[in-house]
């Protein structure tokens, strides 16, 4: 945990609650934390936008941190989106238009302030780290430089909906996830008598997210705003990327770094989907000590010598036996001056039945059908830092696979970037995928997944514009894996297992594929580190810091757990989450006394399949929302399930709200979208 700071060089005054007006008359609602004397000696800024509510659900992760800021010479500001929290109007999807431009109003309300001196920063973790890319790719003048946290250039290619044109099953568990969070009601100590009919609003307006999405199953124009990869160029303020390995999104730390031209900087630790002063698995930094020098050179003019270090820093990852959750990650620190750093070679290995060798040998082919249950040992998409989200020993998932494996080495080889897989390939069927899966062999059997990549087959050419396989016909495609750092040891061994299914991090194709490889044609390729005099001279990170944490009762223990069970008459598997909890470690309804609120949260996530039946595959969720306060009660219920057929998916959802026991409103939805190509 990190060290509590009390007290700072700047005394802290927090404004609970201030409205900032935009353009068409809607107030955003802002927790703001200043230094005491801002108005006497104004200071520079730093913004983050979310739909996550500042008064409630996020209110324990922002009081460290943001009063950190303050403490050290900040305005800190915190601002629900348009039509979330306490703020006005509507909110009806992820990074809308209406949305940036709202924020790049608040930017220059900020700067105006007098107790801002007119230079802002902008930061986020996911969605506040999605936003201030495409903000900064807006350029407002008063926004001078950013920090991005676990965040994505690429809103197709690289976020929770799809991966390789495959449609993850993340679409719609943040889907149902975010259905709730935008049913929720404002505060009534906030906005007053009004609370009630702006919350019938936001329930009668509110979309089926994962509906909206799942009717972009290729990469249109829907998905091109807001992906700053369509032109880097447009971003020209300096950026600091920031990831982690055991996160979903580190792949977009090493792209930034390549693409952009301005002062740039990229950090990945070990970390999940979780700040890095609060990193799991471990070792967490003083994460909040390096974004001050980040800002302090940015918005004070500082000379702390933060540029002038290497470019990329990440964590060297060590072998380790695999297992479902790890505290901490052996490993080191390593960097590059440069990225892509021309020290990076290229090492690749040819496949033969069964093996990965130095050279290249003669065409045979193997074939494969694999179950429909090969992935369920690969982990979460994105893990948070929970019990049993990482990939178990795929001894199991090996098994079911088709496979290629190195002799043992007689060196340690250490990699660092993205490895590409290339293969010539047939199938059976018009439509297919395969999940290519890099693994390290230890002597004793056991197998650690390092990284993957998936490919919707129909999509080799192009994202935008699929086209169907033809059957029996022979293609070469290359699967680029998740960019990694990682150790294999001296004497253990490289394999690539290839599936055509990995559920239930993806939707499975509509038929069962039979997969024929030519191994003459096929390879991997690695991108090899050597060590570097660099890595001794890195100067520590600090430990880990933050502000006062929020004082808060626990009303009710947490229960956790996740599960596989296999019914052996029907041959159904069933992978079942539960998990009850908000932002408190523990306990499943709290009392946060600073605002006199009960809340209370619980899930429960199912991923059904058959062994040979794709189209068995099922996603069902339930969640319960709670706000309590004196006679104000508000109870929310969810559910929602994702099946399909050949030609078809179906969504059916359901939306409840009571107030006390009554109900209130109620919304279901009952929808079929066609399947294109996927």
């Amino acid at each position: 945990m990190p060290e509590i700071k009390e007290k700072f060089l700047y005394n802290v005054r927090n404004i609970e609650n201030c409205w900032i007006p935009v353009g068409d008359g809607c107030r955003l609602a802002a927790r703001i934390w200043l230094p005491d004397d801002a108005e006497q000696s104004p200071v520079p800024a730093i913004l983050e936008a979310l739909p996550y509510r500042k008064r409630d659900f996020t209110r324990s992760r922002d009081e460290p941190m943001h009063s950190y800021y303050a403490g050290h010479g900040y305005a800190s500001v915190r601002i629900d989106l348009r039509g979330s929290g306490d703020s006005d109007g509507l909110l009806l999807d992820e990074y809308t238009s209406q949305e940036l431009q709202d924020i790049v109003e608040t930017i220059q309300w900020i700067a105006d302030q007098a107790w801002c001196d007119g230079k802002v920063g902008m930061t986020g973790i996911s969605w506040g780290g999605f936003n201030s890319l495409q903000v900064a790719a807006l350029q407002p003048p008063a926004l001078k430089a950013i920090l991005t946290l676990c965040s994505t250039d690429d809103r197709y290619a690289d976020d929770v909906h799809y991966m390789g044109g495959c449609l993850l099953n993340e679409n719609m568990a943040w889907g149902s996830i975010f259905l709730m969070f935008n049913a929720m009601p404002p505060d009534p100590e906030i906005v007053g008598e009004r609370w009630r009919e702006m919350w019938m609003q936001r329930l009668e307006n509110t979309p089926l997210f994962h509906e909206t999405w799942l009717r972009h199953q290729q990469r249109d124009a829907f998905w091109k705003h807001g992906s700053v990869c369509e032109d880097f160029s447009r971003i020209r303020c300096p950026v600091y990327a920031v990831g982690g390995w055991s996160d979903g999104y580190s792949n977009a730390v090493p792209r930034l770094l390549s693409h952009l031209d301005v002062p740039r900087k990229g950090l990945i630790g070990p970390w999940a989907h979780l700040f890095p002063h609060n990193g799991v698995p471990g070792p967490a930094i003083g994460f909040l000590q390096e974004a001050l020098r980040w800002w302090d050179h940015w918005l004070k003019g500082k000379e702390n010598q933060i540029m002038e270090e290497p470019m990329f820093r990440v964590w060297m990852q060590e072998s380790v036996p695999p297992q479902s959750f790890y505290q901490n990650r052996p490993g080191r620190w390593i960097a590059e001056n440069t990225w892509p750093s021309p020290r990076i070679k290229s090492k690749t290995l040819y496949f033969h039945p069964r093996m990965l060798k130095d050279k290249a040998g003669p065409d045979r082919s193997v074939q494969s059908r694999t179950p429909q249950t090969v992935g369920l040992f690969a982990g979460e998409w994105c893990g948070i830092g929970s019990a049993g989200e990482m990939p178990l020993d795929q001894r199991v998932e090996d098994g079911k696979s088709l496979r290629f494996t190195s002799d043992p080495l007689n060196e340690t080889i250490e990699i660092l970037g993205a490895a590409i897989v290339k293969l010539t390939l047939e199938v059976d069927k018009s439509n297919a995928l395969v999940a290519v899966r890099l693994n390290d062999v230890a002597p004793d059997g056991s197998i650690a997944r390092v990284s993957y990549g998936m490919l919707n087959l129909t999509h080799r050419n192009s994202h935008e514009f699929p086209e169907p396989l033809e059957p029996g016909k022979r293609y070469a495609v290359s699967v680029k894996l998740n960019d990694i750092a990682h150790v294999f040891p001296e004497g253990h061994s490289i394999r690539i297992a290839i599936s055509t299914s990995y559920w239930p991090i993806a939707w499975p194709s509509p038929e069962a594929v039979k997969l024929k490889l030519f191994t003459a044609e096929s390879h991997l390729e690695l991108p090899v580190r050597p060590l570097h005099e660099l890595d001794e001279q890195l100067h520590p990170f600090e430990k880990p810091e933050q502000g006062p944490t929020l004082d808060h009762s626990d009303l009710k223990p947490a229960r956790f757990h996740r599960k596989i069970e296999q019914d052996l008459t029907t041959g159904e598997t069933v992978y079942t989450l539960f998990d009850e909890g908000v932002e408190f470690d523990g306990a499943s309804l709290v009392h946060v006394p600073e605002t006199n609120l009960d809340l209370g949260y619980k899930l429960l996530r199912r991923y059904r399949i058959g062994e040979q039946s794709p189209l068995s595959a099922k996603f069902e969720m339930e969640q319960t929302v709670i706000f309590r306060r004196d006679q104000w009660s508000i109870r929310l219920e969810g559910k929602t399930q994702l099946s399909s057929t050949k030609e078809n998916f179906q969504i059916q959802a359901k939306l409840e709200a009571f107030e006390g026991e009554k109900q209130v409103f109620e919304k279901n939805w009952d929808r079929s979208i066609p399947r294109k190509l996927v």
